[in-house]
């Protein structure tokens, strides 16, 4: 076992055992982290594979809610707005670029193109499943939003993916583990 280890187990082994899944969980609210990530950070420091697996999808899964949320709200009003209407609210809308805003990565643009050729080749359900490899879920899911699929169908699609990306890598996780003898 490498010293890198030992020390994350010893600092989960120091958190009360109730609290260490909400940790797994928080750390699937990282982008790029995720519930696979997440997942596997649990089982290397010693938190049970299925309790590491099931924290680090909920974990996932509560920061796309909340992105596809905001993401849908954020869409409603520039539709409005385009159409010369007021917003949800029914007041005026006001124009959502922040001043000085960071031009998008290399990276992300690069996800990005990937995500929208994967979508109109194999539809919300293959891209959900394929968007891992190019982007992270909660990007992932906003990008959905304003290509205009419904609030639902991300939601589910993205349930189902983080599910079996996280179950896959926890799987992988606990397999290596075992192998190696830990």
């Amino acid at each position: 076992m490498s010293a890198l280890s030992e020390g994350l187990q010893d600092f989960v082994n120091q958190v009360p055992e109730v609290l260490q899944p909400l940790g797994v969980g928080l750390v699937g609210m990282i982008p790029y982290v995720e519930g696979e990530g997440s997942a596997a950070l649990g089982i290397i420091a010693g938190v049970n594979p299925i309790v590491a697996g099931i924290a680090g999808a909920v974990g996932n899964f509560l920061s796309v809610l909340v992105v596809v949320l905001l993401s849908s709200r954020a869409r409603q009003m520039v539709v409005a707005r385009r159409a010369g209407g007021s917003g949800p609210d029914g007041g005026t809308v006001q124009t959502l670029e922040a001043p000085g805003s960071a031009p998008r990565s290399a990276r992300q643009a690069k996800g990005q193109t990937r995500l929208r050729g994967w979508l109109t080749r194999f539809g919300v359900p293959g891209a959900s499943l394929l968007a891992p490899l190019a982007l992270p879920t909660q990007l992932t899911a906003a990008f959905f939003i304003a290509s205009g699929v419904s609030k639902q169908r991300v939601l589910v699609w993205q349930a189902i993916a983080i599910i079996l990306w996280t179950a896959a890598v926890a799987a992988a996780a606990t397999g290596v583990l075992g192998l190696l003898g830990w």
